[in-house]
């Protein structure tokens, strides 16, 4: 039988009805191809992870993004206070003392002719570097003895349980004035050593429950069956899976930190001059506040923005990150 000519502007196909159905050669090219899509309709999408959708619904978040500009905006300063601010804050001049705002001084001077607006910008750099050093040894101190604790449970969980309970029973500010009283060091690591000492607790508690319900999982439960080992149960399949929390806790907590330090300069127990902090300018200002009172507005107005903006970067992690609240 001779063969039949081959026309490349159609393709015959069968029906489910055993009736022909022409189909363009686009359209058979396409079946041709393996189906993408769970329907064989399409390519199919790639699940996506928790990070991904939180990061998909942050993006969109106005709370989330004021709040990462303004913090973004303090980290820049922090680094190179210099782009907005050109003047010395150590540089004073007493004839000065206490005037309001002047044509290149829009903050006025504080008690000493310090220009106020100059201290409240490098006063940033102290206040964050403090929030975020001490944010992060919390947290890692945190969440090692936390997940250490839930993950072997026991007698660590119960010996980890009980130290925890005894520093949660330690007052903050009163152990600040009892510890940092007798440090005379005028550098910011005593301060970020007590908050460490202090702050741990608190996260452990998360990141011990979080690892609890984690460790529960099917797939946790499948590695192990497998014969993984405790240090890739624990970094490879529970670490990721129950870092969310601890993550969300950390950020709020960064704004506390840096509230916490202003307190304790204020106190007289914290930095100490000639560090320029937004706490030491308070309690400074706080004298002769009803004369000057924009010594103190600005540096305390300064303070608040950053706490507010760290706190409200928080609450929109963690709505982005808890599955509950979708």
């Amino acid at each position: 039988m001779p063969e039949q000519p081959h026309d490349p502007e159609l393709a015959i196909a069968g029906t489910g009805m055993g009736g022909p159905m022409d189909l363009a050669t686009s359209e058979a090219e396409t079946l041709d191809r393996s189906p993408g899509g769970p329907d064989g309709t399409g390519p199919q999408d790639r699940p996506r992870s928790l990070w991904s959708d939180a990061w998909r619904d942050l993006r969109r978040n106005p709370v989330f993004i004021i709040s990462a500009l303004v913090i973004l905006f303090l980290v820049v300063i922090s680094i190179w206070p210099s782009l907005i601010a050109s003047g010395n804050p150590l540089k004073c001049d007493l004839s000065k003392a206490q005037e309001g705002s002047q044509p290149g001084h829009p903050f006025g001077y504080d008690g000493q002719g310090c220009d106020v607006y100059t201290r409240t910008v490098y006063g940033a750099r102290t206040s964050v570097t403090v929030g975020v050093l001490a944010t992060l040894g919390v947290a890692v101190l945190g969440s090692v003895l936390g997940g250490l604790a839930g993950f072997f449970s026991g007698a660590w969980d119960s010996v980890l349980s009980r130290i925890t309970d005894i520093f949660f029973a330690i007052p903050v500010v009163l152990g600040g004035l009892v510890l940092l009283s007798v440090v005379t060091s005028n550098t910011v690591w005593p301060v970020i050593g007590f908050m460490v000492l202090l702050g741990w607790p608190q996260i452990s508690r998360i990141a011990r429950g979080s690892v609890i319900t984690a460790k529960q999982n099917d797939y946790v439960q499948a590695a192990r069956a497998l014969g993984a080992s405790n240090s890739r149960l624990l970094l490879r399949h529970i670490a990721p899976n129950a870092i969310a929390p601890v993550i969300v806790v950390a950020t709020i907590a960064l704004g506390t930190y840096i509230s916490l330090e202003a307190t304790l300069s204020y106190l007289g127990v914290g930095l100490k001059p000639p560090t320029v902090s937004w706490g030491i300018d308070i309690s400074a200002a706080s004298t002769y506040v009803r004369n000057a009172p924009h010594a103190l507005l600005w540096p305390s107005g300064a303070l608040a923005i950053t706490v507010l903006a760290f706190i409200m970067l928080g609450d929109a992690v963690r709505d982005a990150l808890d599955p509950k609240l979708r």
